[in-house]
């Protein structure tokens, strides 16, 4: 686990703040950046965290930029938690 620290308090884990990643697929690698798509959106994102990401990897997408390398089965297991949510909102 990461520590995170800020002015006010040392906190780990998620605690106060959280980022969140959503899984994508890499449909074609174009140097550091390649397109990805996620439910049929697609999106320019960057690589350069992840250099090992191959055409057809499932990466965590945040701010634009792809986090972590993810199997299949995360990702698929990933969206379906942020489609219940997304949907017990509406």
């Amino acid at each position: 686990t990461k520590f995170y620290k800020n002015r006010d308090t040392n906190y780990k884990g998620f605690g106060e703040k959280m980022c969140l990643g959503i899984p994508v697929r890499i449909k074609k690698i174009m140097g550091e950046k390649a397109l990805a798509e996620s439910d049929g959106i697609q999106k320019e994102i960057n690589l350069v965290f992840v250099p090992e990401a191959r055409e057809g990897d499932y990466v965590l997408l945040h701010a634009g930029f792809a986090i972590q390398v993810i199997n299949e089965e995360e990702a698929m297991k990933t969206l379906k938690i942020l489609r219940e949510i997304a949907e017990a909102e509406k």
